[in-house]
C-alpha cells in the first residue's frame, strides 16, 4: 500500500509538472504574441491601426529650415509655433473672461472630436451602428448639465428675473437626467448580437472620454470664476484660479523640454523616452521660480504660487505620461497633427486638465470660504414665512451674542 501511495503522488507531480510546462509554454506564446490571445484580445491585434497624421508643417517652414536636421528642424517648428500660441493666449486673456469660456468650450469639443476620432479610426471597420452620433449627443448633454449648473450658481439673479431661465433653472437637474436617460435607451436599442462586447467597449470610451475632457473643462471654467483677482491695468485681469495655473503648466513644458533637448542624458519613464530627468528637475525648479517672481507683488497668493507651480512640475507630467501610456496602447505618435511640431489640442492639454483638477479641489480646501452673496440668492428663492422664520431666528442669535444691541447703541 506504502509502494502504490509513493506511486501515486509521483505520477501526480508528473501531471502537474507537465501542465505547469504547458501553462509556461501557452504563457511564453502570449508574451511573444503581444500579452493576448487572438480570440480573447482581438481589440490589440485584430483591430485596424490608426493611420499616422501627415505633416501639416507649413510650406513656408518646410523652406526655410530645409537645410537643418531633423532634430534641429523639429526643435525650431515648435519653438516658433510654442511663442505664437503663447501671443495667442495673451490676446484671449485681454479679450475677457467670457472669451475665454468659449475658448475653453473650443478646445473642449476639439479634445473630445480628437479621442473619438482614435476610437472610430480603429473600430470603423466594425460599422457600429450610432457610435459617433450618441457619442456628439453625450457630449451635448454633459455640456448642458454642466453649464446649466455654472449659470444657475453665478448668474442666479438674471436667472430669476426671466420666467423661462427661472423653469429652466427649477428643473434643470430633472431636464439633463432625461436628455441622458434618451440617450441611454437610443444605445440599447442600437446592440447588435454580433458586436454586443465591442459596443459596450465603445460605450465605456465614450463615457471616460467625457469624465476626462468634460468634466476637467469645466472645473476650467468653474475656476475662472472661483479663484479671480482682478487688477485693472488697461483691462488686463490677473485670473489666479486660471491664469496662473495656465502660465505654470506653460512654463514647465517649455523649461523641461529646453533642458532635456541640451542637457538631458538620463532616461525618466519608458512609456516617454524622450523625457529626462535633466528635464523633470530643470523643469521644476524654473518653474517654481517663475511662479514666485510673478506673483512678488500678489501676498498671499505667493504663498499659494509655490504649491501650484510644485504642483505644475511634479505631479502635472503624469497628465502627459497616461496620454503617452494611451497613444502607445493604438501606436500613435500624437492625438492629431492640428499644431505642426506639437501634435493636436489634446497633446497641449493633457496636463492642463489634470492641473485644472488640483486648482478646483486647493481653491475649494485652502482658499475658498463661505460666500455670502449664495446665501443670500437662496433666502431670496424661499417663501415669505421661510424668509421671516430665518430673521426672527438670525435677530435672536445676533441678540443673544450681544452684536445686535451694541449695533443700535452705535447707531
Amino acid at each position: 500500500m506504502t509502494e502504490l501511495r509513493h506511486r501515486g503522488t509521483a505520477e501526480h507531480d508528473l501531471t502537474q509538472q507537465k501542465s505547469e510546462d504547458k501553462g509556461s509554454e501557452a504563457e511564453d506564446k502570449i508574451e511573444k504574441d503581444g500579452g493576448a490571445s487572438d480570440s480573447e484580445c482581438k481589440a490589440d491585434t485584430g483591430v485596424p491601426e490608426v493611420p499616422p497624421p501627415a505633416d501639416d508643417t507649413p510650406e513656408v517652414l518646410n523652406k526655410a529650415l530645409s537645410g537643418l536636421s531633423s532634430r534641429w528642424k523639429n526643435w525650431w517648428v515648435r519653438g516658433i509655433l510654442t511663442l505664437a500660441m503663447i501671443a495667442f493666449f495673451f490676446l484671449i486673456i485681454y479679450l475677457g473672461p467670457m472669451v475665454l469660456m468659449m475658448i475653453v468650450l473650443c478646445v473642449q469639443i476639439k479634445c473630445f472630436h480628437e479621442i473619438i476620432t482614435i476610437g472610430y479610426s480603429v473600430y470603423h471597420s466594425y460599422h457600429l451602428p450610432w457610435f459617433r452620433t450618441l457619442s456628439w449627443y453625450f457630449l451635448l448633454c454633459v455640456n448642458y448639465f454642466f453649464y446649466g449648473e455654472t449659470v444657475t450658481d453665478y448668474f442666479f439673479t438674471l436667472v430669476q428675473r426671466e420666467e423661462p431661465l427661472r423653469i429652466l433653472s427649477k428643473y434643470h437637474r430633472f431636464i439633463s437626467f432625461a436628455l441622458y436617460l434618451s440617450g441611454f435607451c437610443m444605445f440599447v436599442l442600437s446592440l447588435v448580437k454580433k458586436h454586443y462586447r465591442l459596443q459596450f467597449y465603445m460605450f465605456g470610451w465614450t463615457h471616460v472620454t467625457l469624465l476626462i475632457v468634460v468634466t476637467q473643462s469645466h472645473l476650467i471654467i468653474h475656476n475662472l470664476f472661483e479663484g479671480m483677482i482682478w487688477l485693472k491695468m488697461n483691462r488686463l485681469c490677473l485670473l489666479a484660479g486660471l491664469l496662473f495655473p495656465i502660465s505654470c503648466v506653460i512654463c514647465n513644458d517649455i523649461m523641461a523640454y529646453m533642458f532635456g533637448f541640451f542637457f538631458g542624458r538620463t532616461p525618466l519613464i519608458k512609456l516617454s523616452p524622450k523625457k529626462t530627468w535633466e528635464g523633470f528637475i530643470g523643469g521644476f525648479f524654473s518653474t517654481v521660480v517663475f511662479g514666485i517672481l510673478t506673483t512678488v507683488k500678489l501676498y498671499p497668493f505667493q504663498i499659494h504660487s509655490i504649491a501650484l507651480s510644485a504642483f505644475a512640475s511634479i505631479v502635472g507630467p503624469f497628465g502627459g505620461f497616461f496620454a503617452s501610456g494611451f497613444k502607445r496602447a493604438f501606436k500613435i505618435k500624437d492625438f492629431a497633427n492640428t499644431i505642426p511640431g506639437h501634435g493636436g489640442i489634446m497633446d497641449r492639454f493633457d496636463c492642463q486638465y489634470l492641473m485644472a483638477t488640483f486648482v478646483n479641489v486647493y481653491i475649494a480646501s485652502f482658499i475658498r470660504g463661505p460666500n455670502p452673496t449664495k446665501v443670500i440668492q437662496q433666502l431670496l428663492a424661499l417663501r415669505p414665512d421661510q424668509q421671516l422664520h430665518i430673521y426672527n431666528s438670525l435677530k435672536a442669535h445676533l441678540t443673544e451674542r450681544g452684536l445686535l444691541a451694541a449695533l443700535e447703541e452705535a447707531a
